[in-house]
């Protein structure tokens, strides 16, 4: 497996991403809590705010057919796991994402959290993987997302390219960098590749009918 590992980041360097727009922390709350924004997802980053309003059938699909292969493929290995949709998670003052995707696995699904407000990364773990399925976002979740999720300190970060049906992952190193992977060590070995061919057979098949050739595959 051949790894591109990424330098620690400088920490005290303002990264504002190109569409992403500067804001207090403050003017963050203000804006993501609006009820003309309650449909939106939010990400704050080092001093900078993103949105995203709405999703199309496409991403839609994906992101479930994601969840449904993740959920067999843990139920078929035994696997511990917590899945979230949209939910996010908090560090006050500092940072906040709502990735479409993320579990808790094996001995962290006791500790996953479970109220009805937003994840205080202050008193909860971080999720153990994170997904973003990109639609039209694909710029946006390799580049300045993949930044964000390191200092989340996720355990993996997979990004789903929907018009290519294409999974590009990453492993978060401790030193803030990150490398990728084609198989995740998270959930056992699962090979990226298999679920890539998944995805691809389901734009001519159905959920159920992709869901039984992919557990034929995992024998």
């Amino acid at each position: 497996m051949v790894a591109i590992v990424e330098k620690e980041k400088d920490l005290n360097q303002s990264i504002i991403p190109k569409g992403w727009i500067s804001a207090t922390w403050e003017d963050f709350l203000q804006i993501s809590q609006a009820v003309s924004n309650d449909k939106a997802k939010f990400y704050y980053f080092q001093g900078s705010y993103y949105s995203e309003m709405g999703v199309g059938a496409d991403h839609a699909f994906v992101n479930t057919v994601v969840i449904i292969l993740v959920s067999l493929y843990c139920m078929k290995r035994n696997i511990l796991a917590k899945g979230y949709t949209n939910c996010s998670y908090r560090k006050v003052g500092i940072r906040e994402c709502q990735p479409d995707i993320s579990y808790y696995v094996g001995d962290r699904t006791q500790n996953a959290p479970q109220s009805s407000a937003i994840v205080d990364l202050d008193e909860s773990l971080p999720p153990d993987i994170v997904i973003e399925i990109a639609d039209t976002s694909l710029g946006y979740d390799l580049g300045a997302k993949r930044l964000l999720y390191e200092e989340v300190r996720v355990g993996e970060y997979w990004v789903i390219d929907v018009q290519n049906m294409k999974i590009t992952a990453f492993r978060i190193l401790q030193g803030l960098g990150s490398e990728r992977i084609t198989e995740s060590s998270v959930l056992g070995g699962l090979r990226l590749s298999l679920l890539e061919e998944a995805l691809q057979r389901s734009r001519e098949i159905d959920n159920s009918q992709i869901g039984s050739w992919f557990m034929e595959q995992l024998g």
